[in-house]
């Protein structure tokens, strides 16, 4: 079978297969496809984790001046304060011989001072902490954004494939190929390929994303589209 074709030049090579046709045009029988272009927004299709010490509360919205669509989050003021999202179905497992394609578009206020997480977790309300996922990460104390593919709680990491910039939009994606490699993309550039040694291929995985303050002041997380797809 074919790879269905890049994202926006980006995950994946493209093949005309006759099952697929060409990307963007797939038979959706033969994918299981998530996407979300935050043009609405459902608190009740999400487990949503949150840390509140500060002088408020955080808050889930879209941002109303946005076409196209944008989820604001916004944390609490205090230090580690968080917010952090599952989706409530865990609707993708990684399969021998299934290709998966995750992309997301996301901005975070402070580069620095804040921990984020973007990718497929089991659900789990420590997902800076999760034993199962492919998944990007960020830690706090530097702008740097790693990369984890992670199974029982080994972790296979590429550290530092790109740097994170104050409120602006990254895009990032990897491409399992249903066999050896997972490649990995930042703004729709492939960075790197992971083994796939740790896969955590035991598990249903959901779409996990959030952030934590790393000081004491409120920190926003923006999200433009999620969008996931793998073959049955």
């Amino acid at each position: 079978m074919g790879t269905p074709t890049r994202f926006t030049s980006g995950v994946g090579t493209a093949t005309k297969t006759s099952n697929t046709g060409y990307y963007g045009m797939p038979d959706p029988t033969k994918w299981i496809t998530y996407f979300n272009d935050f043009t609405e927004y459902v608190s009740g299709d999400w487990t949503i984790t949150t840390t509140e010490a500060g002088s408020g509360a955080a808050t889930e919205a879209l941002a109303s001046t946005s076409a196209g669509g944008l989820l604001l989050v916004t944390n609490d003021d205090a230090d580690n304060d968080a917010d952090f999202f599952n989706l409530k179905t865990e609707a993708f497992k990684f399969v021998a011989g299934k290709k998966t394609f995750f992309k997301a578009r996301f901005a975070v206020s402070d580069a620095t001072q804040s921990d984020f997480v973007m990718g497929l977790q089991i659900t789990d309300t420590t997902p800076l902490a999760v034993s199962d996922g492919v998944y990007f990460m960020k830690d706090d104390g530097d702008a740097s954004l790693d990369f984890h593919v992670e199974k029982d709680g080994s972790d296979t990491t590429a550290s530092a494939i790109a740097t994170v910039s104050d409120a602006t939009m990254l895009v990032a994606g990897f491409y399992y190929d249903g066999k050896s490699a997972i490649e990995y993309y930042v703004d729709d550039v492939k960075l790197g390929t992971s083994v796939t040694t740790n896969l955590p291929d035991d598990e249903e995985l959901a779409v996990s994303f959030g952030i934590q303050n790393g000081a004491a002041a409120a920190k926003t997380m923006t999200v433009d589209y999620i969008f996931v797809s793998q073959e049955r």
